[in-house]
Formats: structure tokens, sequence, C-alpha cells
């Protein structure tokens, strides 16, 4: 591979607010994931009206061994994705409502006293799956909360001093809804970075809607498994082999470093806005994020449009505001797209001496 000029990358969708997806570089490396790919998101697709970034965002999330927090009003079918996604796989799948009263052994399980063998059992807790879906995790204290720290990070439960490792692959989609403030709590910052994407949905447009009063009116539609587990880690591994270049790190790490020093990149007036930068986590997720996005786009390489374009989801929820710019409607969104626009890149391209110059 060989490297072209500092350049700009795909602009901001203004009507989003956030960097569209790019097919630049999409070159079908490898035809026989290609199809596989393909498959899935048709399947889902099947089901699911629109919301292609979240389709996807949740795909790169699985790929990466990494967790989806899901934010929006209700109705916007993030609990039917994630249940089609498990369908799609055929994995496990559970769901947990949060609630207010639900104790950590609800999730995790608990040891009980079997008088008839007079002696303890252990009683494994619904996070024993594959997918695993906590709707509206914000609604549970912060022990709760908490007790999905160890299974998340660690794919592993501790019950009575005794170790219990989670069927493999393991991927939480944790949902919250950010209209209520009654009788919810805000998830500890330790909470929000163990999760890799923040994605956030929108409303439907007029058309997906007519789409989604014709699916659903009469007869629901069903996703068929065209993917096994076994096939599902084979995917992981692909990501896993995905080449980096050196420059599509350096730029992973300017965005990460551009959160921290704004004023090394141009940005002072972003220094009053930021309170804390995001954490060393945020990295090591662009790049395993950029190796999954070129697996969905079907190269054995991955490039700075990769990077930036599953920058927004890394980042949103690791970065802390300061007061004044709460004060003033500054959003994680604002800062972050203001990053992914002033910070350069340098474009890769996969052919020998041949330089790809954009902007």
């Amino acid at each position: 591979m060989t490297s072209g000029a500092d350049v700009p990358l795909q602009p901001t969708d203004p009507g989003t607010g956030v960097p569209a997806p790019s097919a630049v570089g999409s070159g079908q490396d490898d035809p026989d994931t290609a199809i596989v790919v393909e498959q899935v998101f048709f399947e889902l697709r099947k089901v699911i009206v629109g919301q292609t970034r979240l389709l996807e965002r949740l795909l790169a999330g699985i790929l990466s061994r990494g967790h989806c927090l899901l934010e929006s009003v209700p109705g916007l079918a993030k609990t039917l994705a994630a249940e089609t996604l498990a369908e799609v796989v055929g994995g496990s799948f559970a769901r947990i409502q949060f609630t207010p009263d639900l104790l950590p052994s609800d999730i995790v399980g608990t040891r009980i006293y079997r008088a008839g063998s007079e002696r303890f059992d252990v009683e494994l807790g619904p996070v024993f799956v594959n997918f695993l879906l906590t709707d509206e995790i914000n609604r549970a204290p912060a022990k709760v909360q908490s007790a999905l720290l160890e299974v998340m990070a660690e794919h592993q439960v501790t019950i009575g001093g005794i170790t219990y490792p989670v069927p493999e692959p393991f991927f939480v989609v944790a949902t919250q809804n950010p209209i209520e403030s009654e009788g919810v709590y805000q998830l500890p910052d330790a909470q929000r970075d163990r999760f890799m994407m923040k994605i956030v949905l929108d409303h439907p447009t007029a058309d997906e809607e007519a789409m989604i009063l014709d699916r659903m009116s009469v007869s629901a539609p069903h996703a068929t498994q065209v993917l096994t587990l076994d096939g599902l880690r084979e995917l992981q591994v692909t990501a896993d082999r995905v080449f980096v270049d050196q420059s599509v790190s350096k730029y992973a790490i300017d965005l990460v470093q551009a959160t921290r020093h704004p004023d090394r990149f141009g940005l002072d007036d972003l220094t009053s806005s930021i309170a804390l930068g995001v954490s060393p986590r945020a990295t090591l997720n662009l790049v395993r994020g950029a190796r999954a996005m070129s697996v969905l786009r079907g190269r054995t390489y991955a490039t700075p449009q990769d990077v930036f374009d599953i920058a927004p989801e890394v980042l949103r929820h690791r970065l802390l505001l300061t007061y004044d710019a709460l004060a003033r409607d500054i959003t994680p969104d604002h800062v972050v797209n203001r990053i992914l626009a002033s910070v350069p890149a340098t474009w890769v391209s996969p052919r020998p001496n041949h330089v790809v110059r954009r902007g």
C-alpha cells in the first residue's frame, strides 16, 4: 500500500449532522465474505425498514467483539433489530427489562439452597446467551448496571467464588430513552466506556414509514438464519486479520488526541468545551471498528474512511463536556463533527505506486 497527501475525508451529511457512509475504496477483495455479508444484510432488511447505519454498526460491533448502546425514542425497532440479528446468525437471545427494583442476582444468577440435597446449587442468570438485550438500561440503579461490567469486559461471571464463562460469541445491546428523566439513573462513566459504540437512531422518512405500514400491517416478515455461530466466529477472525496501515492507525490516534489537546490541531475554541477527552479504549475501538467495516465492505485492508465512518459512534459517549458547553447547547456530536472536519488523514491505496488525492 502507498499513502497520499493529507486530505479531508467524506464531509458531514447536512441532513443528519453525522458523516454518511462512503463507498470509496470498497473493492471486493474477498468475494466469499462479501456474499455472506450481503445475505446477512438482506435478511435483516426483510424485517428492519431503513436504519441502514444501525444495522451496519451492529454488525461491526459484533465482528469487533464489542458491545453497543442504542439511544432513541420508543418505537424505532431497537429491540427488533437485536432479536433479528440473533435469528439471522442462529444465536441464543435473551431480553432483560431493567427496572428500579432489579437486583444484580436477577442478571448474573445466584446460589440457591436445595433442602432435598442439603447443598447450594448455582442458578445462572439470563446473561448466559449469545445476544443479550438490556432494555432501558438507565432505569436500573448503579449497582445493577455495574453487575454488567465483568461480563461485558471479561465474558464471565463470578458466583460464590466460581467463575462461569458466557457463551461465545457474546454481544450486549443496551437501549436507553433520552426523553425521560423520571425514574432513570445516568449511566456511570465506566459503564459507558465499556460500550464500543453509542448508536443514535432517528425517525424514519415518509417513504420508510409507508414501507413499515405495508410490511407490518398484515403479517410481519421473519428473518431466516443464513449464518451459524461458527460462521460468525470465522468472520470475527477475518476481521482480526484485516491489514491496518500505519497511516490508518495514525489517523485514529490523531482523532483521539484532538479530543484531549484540541489546540494542537487548530481547534482552540474547543478547549473550553471539552472537560475530558476520550480514553485509550476509543483508539482501540476505532481501529477494531475500521477492521470490521472493511470486512463488511468486502476488503482485506482498512482505510482512513473506515475510521472516519465509525468515529461518531465510538467517540460521542466518551466525551465529557464542560458546563459552559452544555449551557450553550453544544453536544458531543457537534464536537466530534468539528474534529472530523478539521483533522486531516493520509489516504491509503491498495495499488502500488498509486497516490489518491481527495479534496
